[in-house]
């Protein structure tokens, strides 16, 4: 059996949490089972003879963290830099991979470099062709957010000094050129690659590690998987386990650790097939992101993301042509190799940062690991000024203060006039937002100019005068496309959701038409200043003072457009059927409450009581039968789940692996019909729950096609990287 993971001298990561939450019972326990000597030594916690000399509060200290955050620069010249939109990855051609030292195939051992697995089920098994094949490489590179110059602040909006590399000091009120932070990237950028599928066509990607080469001689700082292994999860692609990404699989099988060291390669298989061949399970925009166990949220947040629209062709219905089938926006260019791009057709990643001031202590459980001994923490670092900061474990969330759009903070995109569809991704570790487009006369004003300070001071600018002057035509949500349009003033969008919309340029919403030259922003009017919850949004208690512009589109000359806006009671895509008994399964529902563990500050986050255990598939709450079933379920069977925000003051966006799910019931309440006015997604399919406060969520999913181990977690991803997780099985 799989044991925990010891990346410092014998001392599991957990055992060192559980440990010093244990105050002097866990410090006697320590060392009792001599754990750590030469760890313990280094710090002056090991007495002269070798015992264990450490009080409760030196190895609390040692353990825990600082909750202090630095204030990012201000950037100066805000919604200069053009929008980077990702061009479509070009596959490797069948002659170049057939002349691999280990070319991808069907057969035993060809699923990975280890050579201990092979899929699940290969194309041919379903009538599919041989996929294209695609290389990634896992690799540490640089990544710039902004060209502008920036100029240092401290939490109160005051010039502050700043420092580089090289140990010198910049006098408060000095402009700087931003260093480019470390990052690790699919094939070294951030965003990674954008790969446009189709179903029916499948697609192998072999990523292959290369982060134990630096090229650059870059400091990777604090952050990022220690032991620079990678684990690659297509979000929320219908997989089998050993493509999946997920460590209940990648700790009992396939790499048999947290995730595939440097050297390795895996050839992860994404058949584009609907679950149970049904096309109603069709959906149309994944996104591939690091899974790697207790280190996906420093690893993502490193860079390790990727774009995965997915166009549907049967009937011309959704496959980027607009002179067909449901004619969405999208102008479609072939490239003969299986690849092509889509016009008018717009992912759009939101990641948050931070970035250092220089003056902030580094000081975070993961330090007390040892996870990263030549940071030297705590300290401060003067050399990683304007480089992304990361805090693994704090108290209350983290969040980021410094917003981005494609990897570029505060971006301008110019835009035709006519029809565009946008495909909005959260890649954030734990914000929200809430997006409106507004016009502004005046324009942003940096938030320190208008006399905010310290929290009030996340997203940098402000448009005092922002007017909503738009709405957003949603077509499609986590699961793909919805049964019919809404028209939606505002959507939030939480961590791994997708949401896509369509912007009409041509017209304001009173119908006013637009002129060339105009400008609307896509403003944020969502605050969350930690990673708990919102403080304000629409849905409570909104702030019109908060109107944070994230992005901002220039309409320019009109453009052919035969791009249609689906009518109100067109169908986009029906629903896989709900059976119409499905309230009988109630009783035999399984039941997962998520929560926040009560040993210690932020110890672990639990799922039922108890951290995640990669080598074990949980247990239910006892349900109304009266039973605690394991979270198995029989090949090709439906069920009812139950998933509970345990409470707590926060918020939890839920992720199941593998299908989708329709929400049958919020607290109590039959949505089939009326869904909840504050997640009116939740008519369609989805792959995460959003579970506001104290809130329980029943949703219906199906479990088809493969077998093998799967987990379920909550995509705050401090949260998952800190237990709360649970594995869960297909049997046959």
């Amino acid at each position: 059996m799989p044991q925990e993971n010891h990346d410092h001298d014998g001392i599991g990561r957990r055992t060192l949490l559980r440990v010093a939450a244990a105050g002097g019972l866990g410090a006697a326990l320590l060392a009792a089972r001599g754990f750590g000597g030469p760890f313990l030594e280094q710090r002056g916690l090991l007495s002269a003879d070798g015992a264990f000399a450490a009080t409760s509060t030196e190895l609390s200290d040692l353990l825990f963290y600082v909750e202090t955050f630095p204030t990012s620069p201000l950037i100066v010249s805000p919604f200069t830099d053009e929008l980077p939109i990702p061009r479509a990855l070009r596959p490797v051609a069948r002659t170049e991979y057939s002349s691999w030292a280990s070319p991808p195939g069907p057969g035993n051992g060809q699923q990975n470099s280890i050579a201990n697995e092979r899929h699940q089920i290969w194309p041919s098994a379903i009538g599919y062709p041989d996929p294209l094949v695609y290389k990634i490489d896992l690799q540490v590179r640089t990544h710039a957010f902004t060209t502008s110059q920036v100029l240092p602040i401290d939490k109160n909006g005051r010039p502050a000094r700043s420092f580089d590399a090289s140990g010198r000091i910049y006098a408060a009120g000095t402009r700087r050129t931003l260093p480019p932070s470390t990052i690790y990237g699919f094939n070294g950028t951030f965003p990674g690659p954008r790969i446009n599928a189709e179903y029916g066509r499948p697609v192998l990607v072999r990523f292959a590690n290369h982060l134990d080469e630096n090229p650059m001689n870059l400091d990777r700082q604090d952050f990022g998987a220690p032991d620079a292994s990678f684990l690659t999860h297509l979000h929320n692609a219908h997989t089998a386990p050993e493509s999946d990404g997920n460590p209940h699989y990648s700790m009992l099988y396939g790499p048999k650790a947290v995730g595939y060291e440097p050297g390795t390669w895996c050839d992860n298989l994404y058949l584009n097939w609907p679950a149970g061949g049904d096309d109603r399970e069709k959906q149309s925009f994944f996104w591939f992101h690091d899974h790697r166990m207790d280190h996906t949220g420093s690893n993502v947040y490193k860079g390790m993301v990727g774009l995965y629209p997915i166009y549907d062709q049967k009937n011309g219905t959704d496959m980027g042509d607009e002179r067909r089938g449901l004619r969405l926006p999208g102008v479609r260019k072939n490239y003969g190799d299986g690849s092509f791009d889509v016009d008018y057709d717009v992912p759009l990643a939101f990641y948050d940062c931070r970035l250092d001031d220089g003056v902030t202590t580094h000081k975070d459980v993961h330090d007390g690991m040892g996870e990263y001994p030549e940071a030297q923490n705590p300290k401060t670092h003067p050399e990683w000024w304007g480089k992304t900061f990361y805090r693994h474990f704090p108290n209350h969330g983290f969040v980021g203060d410094l917003f981005t759009v494609n990897g570029t903070a505060y971006p301008v995109m110019h835009v035709k006039r006519r029809k565009y569809r946008f495909r909005f991704l959260d890649a954030s570790i734990a914000r929200i937002y809430e997006f409106k487009l507004m016009s502004s006369t005046k324009g942003p004003k940096s938030s320190v100019s208008l006399g905010y300070k310290g929290d009030e001071l996340e997203g940098q600018y402000r448009i005092p005068d922002g007017q909503q002057c738009m709405k957003f035509t949603q077509i499609a949500s986590d699961g793909g496309l919805l049964p019919f349009a809404i028209p939606r003033d505002s959507f939030e969008l939480w961590p791994a959701k997708r949401r896509e919309v369509i912007i009409d340029f041509t017209r304001y919403q009173d119908g006013t038409p637009t002129t060339k030259g105009d400008v609307v922003y896509l403003t944020n009017v969502m605050k969350m200043p930690d990673g708990r919850m919102w403080e304000t949004s629409s849905r409570f208690s909104s702030d019109p003072n908060y109107k944070v512009p994230v992005l901002k589109f220039v309409i320019g000359d009109s453009a052919p457009d035969n791009s249609l806006i689906p009518q109100p009671m067109q169908q986009l895509r029906a629903l896989p059927p709900l059976p119409s008994n499905w309230r009988n399964l109630l009783d035999d529902r399984k039941i997962f409450e998520v929560e926040r563990g009560s040993s210690g500050p932020d110890v672990e986050w639990l799922i039922n009581g108890k951290p995640f255990e990669p080598a074990t598939v949980a247990s239910s709450l006892r349900n109304p039968r009266g039973a605690t079933p394991l979270a198995q379920q029989k090949k090709g069977s439906f069920a009812l789940w139950e998933i509970r925000n345990g409470g707590g003051g926060w918020v939890h966006p839920f992720h199941l692996h593998m299908e989708e799910h329709r929400t049958v019931m919020r607290n109590g309440r039959d949505v089939t019909k009326t869904p909840d006015k504050g997640h009116p997604d939740d008519v369609s399919r989805e792959d995460l729950v959003a579970l506001d406060p104290s809130e329980s969520v029943i949703v219906y999913r199906g479990f088809r096609d493969f077998t093998g181990p799967y987990v379920a977690h909550c995509h705050n991803l401090a949260h998952e990287d800190h237990a709360m997780m649970f594995g869960w099985e297909i049997t046959p």
